[in-house]
């Protein structure tokens, strides 16, 4: 076992521990804001981790840069769906808008 496969293993369970976390702090949080603060930080951290772990093992630079973009991808998709969960809550939240049945 080389030292880039003991990186990788170390990256990958960090990378899950920070799922757990985000799991845990979306179950014991009650307001909105708080699970969407806990949850989005701890997934992206965390699949940023695992995305690393990935890289380090990639066969060619060719297939890490694809892991980078894929992570890149997916950080800015939970930016943008967190941002309109929350307004959606705010709204909820004013009375300004109804809540779905």
């Amino acid at each position: 076992m080389s030292w880039l496969d003991v990186l990788s293993a170390v990256l990958l369970i960090s990378g899950g521990i920070f799922f757990l976390t985000g799991t845990v702090g979306m179950l014991r949080f009650s307001s909105c804001y708080s699970r969407l603060h806990a949850l989005t930080k701890a997934d992206n951290a965390g699949l940023g981790l695992i995305a690393l772990g990935l890289m380090v093992q990639a066969e060619s630079l060719w297939v890490a840069l694809k892991i980078l973009l894929v992570w890149a991808l997916a950080l800015l998709a939970a930016t943008v769906s967190a941002h309109l969960i929350a307004r959606f809550s705010l709204r909820v939240d004013r009375g300004t808008q109804r809540a779905p049945p």
